[in-house]
C-alpha cells in the first residue's frame, strides 16, 4: 500500500467532484496535518474526519518539535505554513505528496520527494477499475472547467486529452 500525504486542493478536488468514497477506496494509505483539515469548510472537515474515524485517513498534529524543525527548514517562501507541514510529514514518513500545487510540486522534487496530483487519482482510479472511462472523462472535464490551475493552461489540456482518448477506448 502506499503512503501518502495529500494537501487542501487535492481534498477540496476530491469532495467538489463528489469522488470522496472513490479516492479513500484506493490502495493508499493516506495521511495528512491538522493544520491542512483547518484550511478546508467545515463540512469538508466533518466529512474527513468520518475517514479518520473509520481508520482511512491519519491526521498528523505537529508536535512543538516538529513545528520547530519546520521554522529552522530552508522552505521557499511560496509555500503557506501548511504547505511546509505536507512536505516535512512526507519526508518524515518517507511518502508521496499528493499536491496539485505548483510550489509544493517544486519544492518536493526539489527534495526527491515523490509527487503526484489529480491527474495521477484519477489514473489509479481507472486502472483499479473504481472509475469507468466515462466517469472518469466526464469528472475530468468537471476538474478541467472549474478549477484554475487546469482551465486554460494548454499543458494540462494536453495531459487531459491523452486520458480521454485511452478512457473511450474502456
Amino acid at each position: 500500500m502506499k503512503l501518502v500525504v495529500t494537501d487542501a486542493c487535492i481534498f477540496i478536488d476530491v469532495i467538489e467532484l463528489q469522488l470522496t468514497s472513490e479516492f479513500f477506496g484506493l490502495e493508499l494509505e493516506i495521511h495528512t496535518t491538522v493544520d491542512v483539515i483547518n484550511e478546508l469548510f467545515s463540512q469538508q472537515q466533518q466529512l474527513l474526519q468520518a475517514y479518520e474515524h473509520g481508520g482511512g485517513l491519519t491526521i498528523h498534529v505537529l508536535t512543538p518539535a516538529d513545528q520547530e524543525a519546520i521554522s529552522n527548514e530552508n522552505f521557499p517562501r511560496a509555500l503557506s505554513p501548511e504547505d511546509c507541514s505536507v512536505i516535512y510529514i512526507a519526508r518524515k514518513l518517507n511518502a508521496t505528496v499528493l499536491s496539485s500545487d505548483k510550489p509544493v510540486r517544486t519544492h518536493a522534487r526539489n527534495l526527491s520527494i515523490e509527487y503526484h496530483g489529480m491527474f495521477w487519482i484519477f489514473d489509479k482510479l481507472v486502472a483499479a477499475k473504481i472509475l469507468n472511462g466515462a466517469t472518469a472523462t466526464d469528472k475530468l472535464k468537471v476538474l478541467m472547467e472549474s478549477n484554475i490551475i487546469y482551465k486554460g493552461n494548454q499543458e494540462m489540456v494536453k495531459e487531459a486529452e491523452k486520458r480521454f482518448r485511452v478512457w473511450s477506448k474502456i
